[in-house]
């Protein structure tokens, strides 16, 4: 679920007084939810002012204009949600990583995310949002877990968590975006279960 950490992706410059961190995550909720409802075609820097309840000037003086906002806000998403478990376990840690996506994907991040699907293709500073963003933000989360694994001896040295990561989110991915079937915490320990228990296993030391 690869390239620059999002620290590294540049910024729109902003002029003016100096912002309110405290405001921050009221607003980035004001822009998911709106995301969700009206889609980025329809959605306007007034709207996310009023939906989260602060002057406009407080939205211009953080971004120019509405990509820079969709586009920072896509930057930091997922960032606490991919924080890498610590569960002592391999299988603790991906089955904590699983129910992370879970819990994402069933979210206002998820419904947001599915609103701008029809938008990435014709908008590459969306879609590079994405790539540098979340994507970065999973895969790093999973090398961590990865290594720690094989510190702990759990996994060979010379394994590789890649297919791991990949086989065990993809079914979680395919279903949320293709199939509409559902995607809940029963359907993550089949994933369990008959995925990445075996692939553990034949990574195993």
């Amino acid at each position: 679920m690869a390239l620059l950490t999002t620290a590294e992706m540049p910024r729109p410059s902003r002029g003016g007084r100096p912002r309110d961190p405290s405001r921050d995550g009221v607003i980035r909720a004001a822009i998911l939810r709106l995301l969700a409802d009206v889609g980025y075609g329809a959605l306007t820097m007034d709207a996310v002012a009023s939906e989260a309840g602060v002057g406009k000037a407080t939205i211009y003086r953080r971004w120019r204009t509405k990509q820079d906002l969709v586009v920072d806000t896509i930057s930091d998403l997922n960032r606490d949600q991919a924080s890498p478990p610590d569960t002592g376990s391999l299988e603790g840690d991906v089955r904590a990583m699983l129910q992370a996506l879970l819990g994402i994907v069933s979210g206002p991040a998820g419904a947001a995310t599915l609103s701008l699907l029809s938008t990435v293709a014709h908008e590459p500073a969306l879609a590079d949002a994405f790539r540098r963003g979340p994507l970065v933000e999973w895969r790093k989360a999973f090398e961590t877990v990865w290594s720690r694994a094989q510190e702990r001896g759990e996994v060979s040295a010379d394994s590789s968590g890649t297919l791991i990561s990949e086989a065990t989110s993809g079914p979680i991915v395919q279903r949320w975006l293709l199939t509409g079937e559902p995607v809940d915490e029963s359907y993550v320990e089949e994933i369990m279960q008959r995925i990445a228990l075996p692939l553990i296993a034949s990574a195993a030391a």
